[in-house]
C-alpha cells in the first residue's frame, strides 16, 4: 500500500512567476489563464488543509491519481460540476460557484 502521508513540496510561487514575467507574451497568457489558476490554487489550498496526498483524494473520488492530477493542474482539462463536487466531498469541503457580474 502505498504512503498516504501528506508531504508539501517546497515551490515559491512568487519566484516563479517573477522570473516567467520576464518571458514576451506571458502576462497577456497568464491572465487569459487566471480562473483555471485561481480554481487550481483553491483546489491544492483545500487539500493542504485536508492533510491528504493525490492518491486519498483519488481513493476517496473513487478515481485515479492522474485523474486528481489533472484537475489540479489547472491546465486545459475542463472538470465538470459532478467531478468538483466529488473533489469538495474528498477533502471535507461544499462547492460553491457565483456569476458575478463583469466590470
Amino acid at each position: 500500500m502505498p504512503d498516504l502521508e501528506f508531504k508539501p513540496v517546497a515551490h515559491d510561487r512568487e519566484a516563479f512567476l517573477a522570473k516567467a514575467r520576464m518571458r514576451e507574451g506571458f502576462a497577456e497568457a497568464y491572465a487569459g489563464l487566471a480562473p483555471e489558476y485561481e480554481l487550481a490554487a483553491q483546489l491544492l489550498a483545500a487539500r493542504a488543509r485536508a492533510g491528504l496526498t493525490q492518491e486519498a483524494v483519488a481513493a476517496r473520488m473513487q478515481t485515479t491519481k492522474s485523474a486528481v492530477s489533472r484537475l489540479e493542474s489547472g491546465s486545459r482539462h475542463t472538470p465538470s460540476l459532478g467531478t468538483l463536487r466529488r473533489y469538495a466531498r474528498a477533502v471535507g469541503c461544499e462547492l460553491e460557484v457565483r456569476l458575478i457580474p463583469a466590470k
